[in-house]
């Protein structure tokens, strides 16, 4: 069954297939929210400043960038679709990875499925049409360990343990969640070099030896980012756990603890908290932070269970493969479990792990039924094993269907959808934003309030102004201190979503703050525009220069 040639042909053309799926839902503009607020926005800014430079107002610039390096260059030629093509390449890169293993530790038709299967889950398919990061993450963490699992197999040597560190470290630089990988690992290698070395006197001191080694390599790897940090902040991880590296700040939302966080927001309970290493693996959601942002298929929890079914003759290097495998699987899921809002793609690294592991256990059940002489109970599960990954695959497809409904990219291929049409129908500040880019002077400074920090649609300098704008109204005792304030900072116009903006205000403020505000809109400042709840609002330059005559 498993060498049927007409099972690669048709693992072959699925994966044709799903290759042309992506290039379709890739070819249009990028709206996906985070590539607005970070992705493509920064190396923007960067572009039209000539370099790297600090963006104190954006936490997120801080995050490493090696993926998006390489955005730059099709962003500097105008290209905003190809960073899907670059995000998506890395995916088919972990697919090669993935299949190359498999089909070295079971057969072609195997490996195939191993490959069809891991591209067609719905987070990285999800992943593979939006311009983000993370399958730079996954393949980087994905060779790391399988160039581990390699320098066991071929008895210690020095190169791949070089390989796998430097690997490790440009997983780290591409997200920080890198960082799991490079805390799972730098402890499996001295384990794995005391475990299965035998006769070596100095066995100790090696296996540290090599964990030191893998760390030191790793982290050198890792270090511009660091040291670049390190500059800027005095914290080489910024933002994360800033209280360490300056004592005065205070710790982030995070700190009151996923079990906490989510009993209080997501009125969950405790058994349901209990139960989210399984949950994401059934009630995955996309866009819903309660159900992890992203969907799973349930069979990668479910056949990796078979993977473990007590074989008479199976190799000794598969068997601690397997181990090996799902310790990092459940030691990274458990990391992530207890130290960040939990969503799929935070713990993406597992996915291949997991992929791997699900194939051995379709491999396990074929030959457990090949072995049974009955044939009714031959036949039952010949049928089972063709229904298991049908329905695997079937799921990934019913996903990769609704995907057209969403991202609808014939209506704009085929040209009756612009691009400003495209865009407006996911982010309702588009035309703002086109106001901006077309009216306002190229030397402007803009404030965003409550946009959500999207801004890779400005081509003018930005400033995401949520909390100064809200210190700026409760600290001033009168409109004219609110614009001696905000033009202090150079800031020339305001770009506000006013909807949740009015909402605050009536929240947060009592009546006189109320009035001082509405006055403060009413005489210093001028509506340009409004539409669909965006307010472009210019700071009256008029009055600024009666102020600072009157200082004079």
């Amino acid at each position: 069954m498993t060498d049927s040639r007409y099972v690669k042909t048709a693992l072959g053309v699925g994966l044709v297939l799903l290759f042309i799926v992506v290039i379709i839902l890739s070819l249009v503009p990028p709206v996906s929210r985070d590539a607005m607020i970070h992705h493509l926005a920064v190396p923007k800014l960067y572009l039209k400043n000539g370099g790297m430079y600090e963006l104190p107002h954006m936490p997120f610039s801080y995050y490493p960038m090696n993926l998006q390096l390489l955005y730059l260059i099709p962003l500097y030629f105008g290209n905003d679709i190809a960073p899907k093509f670059i995000h998506f390449s890395f995916a088919l890169l972990t697919a090669w990875l993935i299949f190359k293993y498999l089909h070295y530790r079971s057969n072609k038709v195997l490996a195939l499925f191993g490959a069809l299967f891991f591209l067609s889950i719905p987070i990285i398919l999800k992943l593979s049409i939006t311009v983000y990061v993370d399958l730079g993450l996954i393949f980087f963490s994905t060779a790391s360990l399988l160039l581990i699992l390699m320098w066991v197999e071929k008895d210690f040597p020095l190169r791949f343990l070089v390989l796998s560190a430097v690997c490790c470290g440009l997983a780290m630089g591409t997200k920080y969640n890198g960082l799991v990988t490079f805390v799972i690992l730098s402890l499996f290698v001295p384990f794995l070099y005391s475990r299965y070395v035998r006769g070596d006197i100095h066995l100790f001191f090696r296996a540290i030896g090599y964990g030191v080694a893998f760390a030191l390599i790793a982290l050198v790897v890792f270090s511009p980012w660091m040291i670049r940090n390190y500059l800027w902040t005095n914290n080489p991880i910024f933002p994360l756990y800033d209280y360490w590296f300056n004592s005065q700040q205070v710790a982030n939302r995070n700190s009151i603890g996923i079990f906490s966080f989510r009993a209080w927001v997501y009125k969950e309970a405790w058994w349901e908290i209990m139960l989210l290493p399984v949950r994401i693996f059934f009630q995955g959601k996309d866009g819903n932070p309660q159900y992890f942002d992203g969907v799973l298929n349930p069979f990668l929890m479910l056949l990796p269970i078979l993977a473990f079914w007590r074989k008479e003759f199976e190799p000794a290097g598969v068997h601690r493969d397997k181990n090996i495998l799902l310790a990092f699987s459940v030691l990274f899921l458990l990391f992530a479990f207890f130290t960040v809002d939990f969503r799929i793609r935070y713990v993406s690294p597992i996915i291949p792990p997991l992929v791997i592991l699900s194939v051995f256990g379709l491999q396990n059940g074929i030959e457990l039924f090949s072995r049974i002489r009955n044939k009714t109970i031959y036949r039952v599960g010949y049928l089972f094993l063709l229904l298991v990954p049908s329905i695997a695959l079937g799921l990934n497809a019913l996903y990769i269907l609704s995907q057209f409904k969403y991202v609808r990219p014939l209506s704009y291929i085929k040209g009756e959808l612009s691009h400003e049409e495209y865009v407006s129908k996911f982010w309702p500040e588009y035309g703002a934003l086109q106001f901006i880019n077309r009216h306002l002077p190229k030397d402007a400074l803009v404030l965003f309030v409550f946009l959500g920090k999207r801004g890779y649609y400005s081509d003018r300098e930005y400033i995401i102004g949520n909390n100064l704008l809200k210190r700026v109204f409760v600290d001033s005792d009168d409109p004219r201190e609110i614009y001696s304030k905000l033009v202090s900072r150079g800031i020339t116009h305001l770009l506000i979503c006013h909807p949740y903006f009015d909402k605050w205000i009536h929240n947060n403020l009592s009546g006189n703050k109320h009035r001082i505000v509405k006055e403060f809109f009413k005489e210093y400042v001028i509506t340009l525009f409004y539409g669909k709840g965006f307010g472009v609002w210019q700071l009256n330059t008029a009055l600024s220069s009666a102020i600072e005559e009157r200082r004079q």
